[in-house]
């Protein structure tokens, strides 16, 4: 086999006596893209080293190598600056809620919150406010779950003697009511965004619980409307709430759950109602 070269692109390639004609392309050179070094301080605190006080770390970050989100930049952070470095993630699209923190004064999920191009301002991250600190973004959310827990989040009925034998059937207008409350992912942005929560936490049971609460009371399913409506009438409970709305503002799935906690109120006047009006036919027969 032999090659001849017959112009600039064009080669000649003589093969067991059969010319074959190749165009090939010219490769210009691309110079390189002027670095865009974007610094991130991040929140450390790790309780393993004594004497360890929580402080602003400062790495920085050329945006031509990282992915767009911030998620993207902590993992870049973690797998080629510091190991050290903790946080949560998981999905890396919106639905775990597990990468929730505050990012430049707001609570929101690092994949999905883009990376601020502006290179003269440094982008800030910290764990979710006002929560017990595991480890740098990491943050203690026993309290968050045992509150969902205690509100029983799940299909209640009277009689459980069919359960499993058929489907508890629902129309599509009672399911388009749980529309903008089963969406919620748990992720807590919501309730660290709430001065009443900060403040009450370990009464007041916060925005998503609440919202959740308020998903399983109009579940034309579920059996125990009443039985959840009495156990929020402390003055703690469901009552902290004052309609500040951080909450809907800062929930990285744009639902409401200061909706959910007014409906819950409205619900809540009726069922008093309807119990001091049992209270008053009772007495009267009584006597």
């Amino acid at each position: 086999m032999s090659v001849v070269c017959l112009s600039r692109n064009i080669l000649a390639v003589r093969n067991s006596g059969i010319m074959v004609m190749v165009r090939h392309a010219q490769t210009a050179t691309v110079p390189a893209p002027e670095p865009r070094i974007k610094k991130f301080q991040v929140y450390r605190w790790d309780p393993d080293t004594p004497g360890d006080k929580p402080r602003m770390q400062t790495y920085e970050i050329d945006l031509n190598k990282c992915g767009p989100m911030v998620l993207d930049a902590l993992i870049k952070i973690k797998n080629e600056f510091d190991p050290t470095l903790t946080f949560r993630r998981s999905c890396r699209e919106g639905i775990c809620g597990s990468c929730a923190m505050n990012i430049n004064g707001g609570n929101t999920l690092a994949c999905l919150n883009k990376i601020d191009t502006n290179t003269s301002k440094p982008t800030k991250i910290y764990p979710l406010p006002h929560m017990y600190v595991v480890k740098d973004l990491v943050p203690d959310m026993s309290n968050f779950y045992a509150q969902y827990k205690s509100i029983e989040p799940y299909l209640k009925k009277k009689d459980e003697s069919q359960e499993g034998k058929q489907q508890y059937f629902q129309s599509m207008e009672d399911r388009q009511k749980l529309d903008g409350l089963y969406e919620c992912i748990l992720c807590a942005c919501c309730s660290t965004s709430c001065p009443s929560y900060w403040w009450n936490g370990d009464k007041y049971l916060g925005p998503a619980v609440l919202m959740q609460a308020y998903r399983w009371m109009i579940d034309s399913r579920d059996e125990f409307t009443e039985e959840r409506l009495s156990k929020l009438q402390d003055p703690f409970s469901l009552y902290r709430c004052h309609t500040i709305m951080n909450c809907t503002k800062t929930c990285p799935k744009g639902l409401n759950p200061g909706k959910a906690i007014a409906e819950i109120k409205k619900m809540m006047a009726t069922y008093k109602e309807s119990i001091l009006h049992a209270k008053h036919l009772q007495d009267h027969y009584s006597t």
